[in-house]
């Protein structure tokens, strides 16, 4: 029998009446504020030609590691859900049929963050009002098929459709950034800009660091063999992307080590890591010392910095081999903070000039470490729940964990880390009733004035990202 979609106004408020009609007056307050998306992995490509989607799948399956990670986990291959192959041997590629594939076990979803904003996006974007299952799943794919057919679905509609006031995509050291010129020549006046990620050219695990450095070096008319000419490829590259938008930078390392080593360790490192094999520690070395360098650059150019330790990432040996990086097999890690960021915080962090935003997928530092660090150090904010936390009830741990040491203003904000387009206001909206429910329990409980709570709401959902990424 078909079920009919709807999506509760009340959806994540408390269930105490009275704190409920809080939360429904302070989301009211927020709920049509524009949204800053100041670091996500969409691509700058779909901004700067505005092609149409290609299909359903290729839209909300293929791309999303949320979608296709659950349904591997349940025996459904990769193959069958027509993602991409290393060496380009033939995958699924009728759409029709990965997208049934997926409807047919879209029961798998329940309970978890990705079916409440797959609802949203079913609801909201395309105005369907039954459940996605086996039966109906021709029904959705004809409706969205259609549907990005049209010009109100390519994407710079639907960007100024959802009130997105500037959105941050993410490259590499080694993107010529060709895109975000030909967006910045097209006239359009939304706001799209990039955010540094060296990861590449810092990292020696790197199996192609060597060759990266090469390649980096090469591009800023500097010599690969000079630590001194290195650190000008990074500066040369961060102007760069500094002309493309970009106010951040952003590092995926595996810890928060980081170390300040002096001049004559640190050339020597270098010229160990760029001619031959490095071992763990060294390769660690040198990444914690890097983490220095950038937020001393980032003192000197203004950027802010983000740091995103903490993962496993491709822990499927055999995933990794046949379908490359980030396709769903990527696991936190425990994290330390504490010792680890300390040379670098001895260095810069009483600074005002930097701004280092930590992120951690490891819940157990919150109220430990990352809270009090923050409640102290000038330099540091605290980033939002952060990709397997990204849900309301990681939202309300953070809350919970955080508040009472490092308060509301020392966080920054939602942002929506995702390459799912068409997820960002979803995501934003889980944000800001998660907030808004927050908030109301405190005033409920007489620790915050309901007026306090209104400007603390559209901080969360505006103010504090805006400042916090000088967008």
């Amino acid at each position: 029998m078909t079920k009919t979609l709807s999506l509760h106004p009340d959806r994540l408020f408390p269930s105490d009446p009275a704190t409920r009609d809080i939360a429904r007056r302070l989301y009211a307050s927020v709920q049509d504020l524009p949204i800053v998306s100041p670091h996500g992995h969409t691509d700058p490509r779909w901004f700067a030609y505005d092609e149409p989607f290609a299909n359903p799948a290729e839209l909300l399956i293929v791309p999303d590691h949320y979608a296709f990670r659950m349904l591997m986990s349940q025996g459904v291959k990769l193959e069958d859900l027509g993602i991409p192959t290393v060496d380009g041997s033939a995958t699924a590629s009728d759409p029709r049929a990965i997208w049934r594939l997926f409807a047919e076990r879209y029961y798998l979803f329940r309970g978890t963050p990705t079916r409440m904003w797959m609802d949203w996006v079913f609801a909201e974007a395309f105005g369907i009002d039954v459940q996605l299952d086996a039966d109906t799943a021709d029904h959705y794919y004809n409706i969205i098929d259609a549907a990005l057919k049209t010009d109100a679905f390519r994407p710079r509609a639907l960007f100024e459709r959802y009130n997105i006031e500037v959105i941050a995509t993410t490259e590499g050291p080694l993107d010529p950034l060709d895109h975000h010129r030909a967006l910045r020549a097209s006239g359009w006046g939304g706001k799209v800009v990039t955010a540094y990620r060296p990861d590449p050219v810092l990292d020696p695990d790197d199996p192609r660091f060597i060759a990266n450095v090469q390649r980096f070096c090469a591009m800023t008319g500097e010599d690969p063999a000079s630590y001194a000419g290195y650190l000008r490829a990074h500066e040369k590259r961060r102007a760069d992307f500094r002309e493309a938008g970009a106010t951040s930078t952003d590092h995926g390392h595996p810890s928060a080590f980081t170390a300040d080593l002096p001049r004559d360790e640190i050339e020597a490192l270098y010229a160990k890591v760029t001619t031959g094999p490095a071992t763990a520690k060294e390769a660690e070395l040198f990444r914690g010392h890097m983490l220095t360098e950038m937020a001393r650059m980032s003192i000197a150019d203004g950027m802010v910095m983000q740091l995103h330790p903490g993962v496993h990432r491709s822990h499927n040996a055999a995933v990794l081999a046949r379908f490359g990086k980030d396709k769903g097999g990527d696991i936190p890690t425990a994290g330390e903070f504490v010792q680890a960021l300390k040379p670098l915080l001895d260095a810069y962090g009483n600074d005002p000039r930097l701004t280092l935003i930590l992120f951690t997928l490891d819940e157990d530092v919150y109220a430990r470490e990352l809270a009090p660090l923050a409640g102290h150090y000038p330099a540091l904010k605290l980033g939002p729940p952060w990709w397997f936390h990204d849900s309301p009830e990681g939202m309300r741990r953070f809350r919970e964990r955080t508040t009472e040491t490092a308060g509301f203003y020392n966080t920054v904000g939602f942002n929506d880390d995702t390459r799912a387009f068409l997820s960002i206001p979803a995501r934003h909206d889980v944000a800001r009733r998660m907030d808004c429910a927050w908030l109301a329990q405190l005033v409920a409980e007489h620790r915050l004035e309901e007026d306090e709570a209104l400007e603390l709401a559209r901080a969360l959902a505006y103010d504090l990202a805006k400042a916090a990424y000088k967008l």
